[in-house]
């Protein structure tokens, strides 16, 4: 597999893309009152209702909206909507807020750690080479029991608890494993704690059974609208030591009202060549990928990305192919396909 660094495409993209596409999108900024009073409004409509079904109703938009959250914090973040430090950590603070997420860690795991070394051995979010799955009792029983893949019921864990856990995971373990420095770590968990602290006082103003519909059935739906463009944007991705965001990466399309929503958050490979570029400019982006490396270009549509997802899995025998390690199923990843492979039953088996 011939790679690139990413230097290689920002160089090549920069000198012909128009100068506007590099501008910040303020105005995605009024996404934030939007998705506010959204949550603001559909939480006092649970509580002066006792119907499950209507607050059941209630609490699809919230989910929209606390997923419409992340994906703004995530490219305020980035500094593509503001260019002030302190409103990009004020509006993730407030976006990552019904995650219990810190602005803190959030840098230092994805702005660092998961864009420095996409799909790499250092990579956060990467899943595991079949040695690592092998040698670890942990890693194995997470992947076993809740990653996506192998025709699993429980790996739809993955999709509606995934970013919360890991969130919670890396901010148990950041300084331990050298992500997060200790004062960033002390600033992460006071930051967690606080945001705990506010939902656990929503929870005793409103009730636990408005609360539930308030704020756990929405966590759900936004872990999922989350998680579907995370897991779907990279682990259907060989692992590169080197960055190379056309290899490691994937962009997955949905229709145009959903794109919208979601703020482009699919446009990935696009993504991890210019991070501080609004994804309202990644179009542009995609034209000039697809008119310069047309064999390499990534991308397939959100469904069909989920489907493959689920049916393959999680564990790499190698860097272009996956392996289920309980049933000895192998695939590999091809540019947009993942081709099914003789099984090697004997091979994959894990050591005692």
């Amino acid at each position: 597999m011939s790679l690139s660094p990413r230097a290689y495409y920002v160089r090549a993209l920069t000198e012909v893309l128009p100068r506007a596409t590099f501008g910040r999108a303020s105005s995605r900024l009024w996404w934030l009152p939007v998705h506010l009073a959204v949550i603001a409004t559909a939480t006092w409509a649970i509580t002066q209702t006792p119907s499950w079904p209507l607050r059941l109703a209630l609490s699809v938009p919230i989910g929209g909206a606390f997923g419409g959250l992340a994906f703004l914090a995530h490219e305020t973040m980035h500094g593509a909507v503001v260019q002030a430090r302190w409103a990009r950590t004020a509006v993730g603070a407030l976006g990552f807020l019904p995650f219990l997420l810190s602005p803190v860690l959030w840098m230092r795991w994805h702005g660092a750690a998961h864009h420095g070394h996409a799909q790499g051995s250092t990579d956060p979010d990467a899943y595991p080479t079949l040695e690592t799955y092998r040698s670890s009792r942990r890693v194995r029983f997470m992947v076993d029991h809740f990653s996506p893949g192998g025709r699993r019921v429980t790996g739809v864990l993955a999709l509606v608890i995934g970013f919360s856990i890991q969130s919670t995971k890396l901010l148990v373990t950041g300084h331990k494993d050298g992500l997060l420095g200790r004062r960033e770590w002390h600033l992460a968990l006071a930051s967690s704690a606080a945001a705990l602290a506010l939902w656990t006082t929503l929870a005793i103003v409103i009730g636990p059974a408005a609360f539930a519909f308030a704020y756990g059935v929405p966590l759900l739906i936004g872990n999922a609208l989350v998680m579907a463009h995370i897991l779907t944007n990279h682990s259907l991705s060989p692992r590169t030591e080197i960055n190379d965001p056309l290899a490691n990466s994937l962009t997955v399309t949905v229709p145009g009202w959903f794109r919208w929503l979601t703020m482009g958050f699919g446009f990935h490979v696009e993504h991890h060549l210019f991070p501080a570029m609004s994804a309202r400019h990644a179009g542009r982006v995609r034209d000039e990928l697809v008119r310069r490396w047309p064999e390499r270009y990534r991308s397939m549509p959100l469904g069909r990305a989920l489907r493959t997802l689920h049916r393959t899995a999680r564990v790499y025998e190698d860097d272009t192919t996956l392996c289920d390690p309980r049933t000895g199923q192998r695939w590999r990843l091809a540019g947009n396909e993942c081709l099914a492979l003789d099984p090697q039953p004997a091979a994959l088996a894990p050591s005692a």
